[in-house]
C-alpha cells in the first residue's frame, strides 16, 4: 500500500438502497443532491460518489437526464473529484448503469467486481409505513435479487468507457471481486494504482467481523502491493468501527448517506456533511492528515477535473 499519511474521504451522497421513508435527510431532488454533495466537499470529502433519484418519488434514477441536473453546479461549487456509479441500482441492466459515466466521462466511476445476492430485505422489519408503493417492493423483492455483475458485464463497462480517461472505484463485496480485479488487471484491462473500495455489512457480502477487514487487507495486499489504493466502507451501524479499523491499518474511508443514515446508535444523521466532519475528526485524531482533492488526483493518478464532459 502507498506510504502516505493523507487519507481520502470519499461521501456517497444517496446511493440506491435507502428510500425516502427511512430518514427526512435523504437527498432526492437535484437541488437536495447538489446541496448535499456540496456541503461534503466542504466539509472535507475529496471525492463525491454519486447517484441520482426519481425527484417525485425517490427511486433510483440512471438516466443522464437525471445526472445532468446537479453535475453542473456540483463542478462549479466545488473541486471535489466527483465519481459517478455504475452500480446504479441492482434492478437495472448493466446497459442502464453505464450510460451516465459513457456520457459524462467523470474522473471516477464506480466498478462492482462481482456478481452477489444483494439483500436488504431485513429493513422491512424496521419500516412499517411508506410514502411511495416502491418503496415495500424494493426492499420485499431484494429476497430473490442477484446483482448481476458477470465477468462480461464487467468487460461491458470498461469498453463503454475506454479512451475517456475514467478510472475506477473498484467496489469489492468479497474476497473472489479481488480476484476477479487481479484477473482484469493480469490481462490488461485495468491498470494501476487501483482504488479498491471494500465493501463490509451488505447481505449476500462479506461480513463485518474485524476479521474479515483484516482478510479483506491482507489478500489486497498480496494482489495488488504497491499499487493498492485501499478504501472501505462499512454498511450501517458499522459505517464509523470499520473506518477507524481501517484508518489503523493505513486505509482510506467512505461515508455518506448512501451507506448509512445513522451519525450514532438510534440517530439519524441529518446531513452527509455530518458524516464527513466525524471522518474528518476520526482521521486527523490519529495523527494523520485529510486529503485534498488535489492530493486524491495524484494518489489515484486521475485526469483532472477539466477533463469531464459537464
Amino acid at each position: 500500500m502507498s506510504s502516505t499519511d493523507k487519507v481520502i474521504i470519499t461521501c456517497a451522497v444517496t446511493g440506491a438502497i435507502h428510500t425516502p421513508s427511512m430518514s427526512p435527510y435523504l437527498p432526492v431532488t437535484p437541488d437536495q443532491i447538489a446541496e448535499a454533495a456540496i456541503g461534503a466537499a466542504e466539509a472535507g470529502a475529496a471525492i463525491l460518489h454519486l447517484h441520482a433519484r426519481d425527484p417525485e418519488t425517490g427511486k433510483p434514477d440512471q438516466t443522464p437526464e437525471a445526472f445532468e441536473q446537479f453535475l453542473p453546479r456540483i463542478k462549479q461549487a466545488t473541486d471535489a473529484v466527483v465519481n459517478i456509479t455504475t452500480g446504479g441500482s441492482p434492478y437495472m441492466t448493466v446497459a442502464e448503469r453505464a450510460e451516465p459515466a459513457a456520457r459524462f466521462q467523470p474522473e471516477i466511476a464506480s466498478l462492482n467486481m462481482g456478481s452477489m445476492n444483494f439483500a436488504f430485505f431485513p429493513l422491512l422489519a424496521k419500516y412499517q409505513d411508506f410514502q411511495h408503493d416502491w418503496e415495500r417492493e424494493h426492499l420485499e423483492n431484494s429476497r430473490g435479487l442477484v446483482f448481476r455483475n458477470s465477468f462480461k458485464d464487467i468487460e461491458y463497462v470498461l469498453e463503454t468507457c475506454h479512451g475517456n480517461g475514467t478510472r475506477f472505484e473498484f467496489e469489492c463485496y468479497d474476497i473472489s471481486h479481488l480476484y476477479s480485479l487481479a484477473h482484469f488487471s493480469d490481462r490488461g484491462l485495468v491498470k494501476p494504482p487501483f482504488f479498491v473500495q471494500s465493501v463490509f455489512g451488505i447481505l449476500g457480502g462479506i461480513g463485518t467481523h474485524p476479521e474479515d477487514v483484516m482478510h479483506m487487507k491482507r489478500t489486497a495486499d498480496r494482489l495488488f502491493g504497491a499499487e493498492l489504493r485501499w478504501s472501505v466502507l462499512g454498511a450501517g451501524k458499522d459505517q464509523f468501527r470499520i473506518a477507524t479499523q481501517a484508518l489503523s491499518l493505513g486505509g482510506n474511508i467512505r461515508v455518506g448517506l448512501e451507506d448509512s443514515i445513522w451519525i450514532a446508535r438510534g440517530e439519524l444523521a441529518s446531513s452527509n456533511a455530518s458524516q464527513v466532519a466525524k471522518a474528518r475528526r476520526l482521521v486527523e485524531g490519529l495523527g494523520l492528515s485529510v486529503a485534498t482533492p488535489e492530493d486524491a488526483r495524484k494518489m489515484l493518478g486521475l485526469k483532472g477535473g477539466d477533463r469531464v464532459n459537464f
